[in-house]
């Protein structure tokens, strides 16, 4: 099945959804969010309502108005939205799915199941294929993530024969450290032109080097713009200096971490956009954390002082 859009690759943000301090999404901000990304960090695609965007904490009236908001503000200005529908209920699944074609959004994503779990690739391949049916004009992609699902079925296997099952399948979101798996993908499946994207932000250069045709992760909120030169490196066959960068963010990650509660307060900090905390039963970042990080941020030369933006602390704490 061919679709109209390019295919999905480079950098691909995973967003995360603003709240309120008293627990509401604050859709206020997506438009800015928005202008943040495309301008400051050159990012064009993004990945609404995952792991970063708390999508599994969300409502399935929330995960609609979110995914609403961010294709309406990102109309002419961002490449593609790709909304993630997954969940423990299948027709859940199918009715986001659904929505999210009627929106506009340029494809779906949906991860395995996770509390009464499929055991195997046929079973798995059932439940996907059902949910992508229910958005047949949209690219599909399989969202393996595997250390929070608990569904250990090597992505290689799944997507032996997939699109024989799933016409509407165009690639993975491989979030997982197994890189012969991902190896194998890629070099089992080069004359299928799937979407490779990798998830794992610390690895991005060995997936790189190993065939990712691109990267969704929450750090390329606000390290889009580092990413992107990176990427520019390893295509100009400057390994050299695509290894300085992935040192670089190496250094990054060891100071500061980036689970949600993290990402949330680090993007305050940086973009000057109120992130809020994130939902129970995560925890906001403490105050010391936010402090520490603004005194990491402004002794890594990687990101300047004057990426902090005023008056962002107030904004988190």
């Amino acid at each position: 099945m061919a679709f109209p859009k390019k295919k999905l690759q480079g950098l691909v943000a995973a967003t995360i959804t603003p709240m309120t301090e008293n627990g509401e999404i604050n859709f206020s901000v997506i438009g800015q969010y928005v202008d943040y990304l495309v301008k400051e960090q050159g990012v064009k695609n993004i990945f609404v309502n995952g792991t970063t965007g708390e999508g599994l904490s969300l409502s399935i009236s929330e995960r609609r108005q979110v995914a609403e908001e961010w294709v309406t503000k990102g109309k002419d200005k961002l490449d593609q939205v790709v909304i993630h529908v997954g969940a423990l209920s299948l027709k859940e699944s199918q009715e986001l799915a659904q929505h999210a074609a009627e929106i506009g959004a340029d494809g779906i994503a949906v991860i395995a199941p996770f509390f009464l779990k499929p055991w195997t690739k046929d079973i798995l391949i059932n439940f996907l294929k059902e949910v992508a049916a229910a958005a047949p004009a949209l690219p599909f992609y399989y969202y393996h993530i595997p250390a929070l699902t608990g569904v250990k079925i090597r992505a290689e296997e799944l997507l032996d024969g997939i699109q024989d099952k799933i016409p509407t399948f165009q690639g993975l979101k491989f979030s997982d450290t197994d890189l012969l798996d991902f190896g194998q993908c890629v070099d089992q499946n080069r004359q299928q032109q799937f979407a490779f994207l990798f998830g794992v932000d610390e690895q991005l250069l060995s997936a790189l080097v190993m065939g990712a045709t691109g990267a969704v992760g929450s750090t390329y909120n606000y390290l889009g713009r580092k990413t992107n030169q990176m990427l520019e490196a390893f295509e100009r066959k400057d390994l050299s200096l695509a290894l300085n960068y992935q040192s670089c963010f190496l250094i990054y990650f060891s100071c500061l971490g980036f689970g949600v509660s993290q990402t949330k307060a680090i993007m305050t900090l940086v973009s000057g956009i109120p992130m809020g905390p994130p939902r129970l039963p995560l925890q906001k970042a403490s105050r010391e954390f936010t402090d520490s990080a603004e005194a990491k941020l402004k002794s890594l030369d990687f990101l300047s002082f004057t990426d902090l933006k005023d008056g962002s602390l107030e904004a988190s704490s």
